[in-house]
């Protein structure tokens, strides 16, 4: 992958986000293997509170505002709750080694956490979301290290009422700590080498992909149409700018939800899709309405795509949807909901 080193003068202007981990978070429980390997697993059984909705709607209509498949405006409420149908998902806590890909090579310790879908089979083979934080969070910021955990929730819905296949979902920490910058913000655009060489080889090797890991190293084009990367605010830059314009060849589902202003401009993307040896399965896109932080942005890198770049085709891999709301978790979750039910529908 072509090294790019971004300089970013004025980070503290950029974005301003609800962030976090909880130090509530669930209980753990340890184990350590030569490969700095820790696996945490936690049972997420509490019930989720949430005020009953109204009706959900569905939107198929396409104008150049908003071009929208078969995407809901609304969470049904129930996925918002614990699922009460049967047996629930798992989510284990990993620590994995990510090295300094443009200073020495020193190797640094980073966690993510790992959502395991009700019945997962160690023999089997399962797609995988890898999920992006925003400029103030970490692993922790879905919320998969707290007991009462919405995505947990949702994933456990979709998965248990049929609407997706049984999948792997990945909350990284999306910087890369790492390496050595003066800037902080450079440690979001130089994730994609720990993403590319540390973090999917590791998931990989220890859960049930579609990939047949090898330690001598094995083509993970191969399997892209097995891996999804998606996030939301800064998460969705790096879904653009890394998962678009760097790693076609890992991903072939992309979601970016209230994409950052930094984010690349509609020409950009439509030359890195257009030079690209890869296919892009779906591309979907979600900003609030009332989003002063990046709804301009956001439009300036998507919504005119399908206009200048003849592999993007609305209602067949390409979705710009406006719902009311602002730089927040309504719009972030639906995003999701809406992402996984596109991209690894049953």
């Amino acid at each position: 992958m072509k090294k790019t080193f971004i300089k970013i003068t004025s980070a503290a202007l950029i974005l301003t986000m609800l962030a976090g981990c909880s130090a509530s978070g669930a209980k753990e429980t340890t184990t350590s293997s030569e490969e700095t390997t820790a696996v945490t697993t936690t049972e997420a059984t509490t019930t989720t509170t949430t005020t009953e909705a109204t009706t959900t709607t569905t939107t198929t209509e396409t104008t150049k505002e908003s071009i929208v498949y078969n995407c809901e405006s609304e969470i049904p409420a129930d996925y918002k709750r614990m699922y009460k149908g049967g047996k629930t998902g798992t989510v284990e806590k990993i620590t994995y080694t990510a090295k300094d890909y443009i200073g020495d090579g020193e190797g640094v310790k980073k966690n993510a956490y790992v959502y395991l879908p009700a019945g997962y089979n160690p023999k089997g083979k399962y797609n995988v979301i890898y999920l992006m934080h925003g400029i103030g969070g970490s692993e922790c910021e879905w919320g998969l290290n707290q007991p009462q955990s919405q995505l947990k929730n949702i994933l456990d819905n979709l998965i248990g009422n049929g609407d997706i296949e049984p999948l792997i979902v990945v909350t990284p920490n999306g910087k890369a700590l790492g390496c050595k910058h003066s800037q902080d913000m450079e440690s979001f655009y130089n994730f994609g080498y720990e993403l590319r060489n540390d973090l999917i080889p590791y998931i990989e090797k220890h859960y049930a992909t579609y990939a047949k890991y090898s330690k001598k190293g094995y083509d993970l084009s191969k399997t892209r149409e097995h891996r999804a990367m998606a996030g939301l605010s800064m998460g969705g830059m790096q879904t653009i700018n890394i998962g678009i314009g760097e790693c076609m060849d890992l991903f072939s589902w992309f979601g970016a939800f209230s994409a950052a202003p930094t984010s690349n401009a509609a020409s950009k993307n439509s030359q890195n899709i257009m030079e690209s040896d890869f296919t892009i399965d779906y591309f979907y896109n979600i900003c609030g309405t009332n989003d002063d932080i990046a709804l301009a942005s956001a439009e300036a890198a998507v919504k005119d795509l399908p206009e200048i770049c003849e592999d993007i085709v609305p209602n067949e891999n390409f979705t710009w949807q406006k719902e009311p709301g602002g730089h927040d978790w309504p719009i972030w979750y639906l995003g999701f909901y809406n992402f996984a039910k596109i991209a690894f529908a049953k």
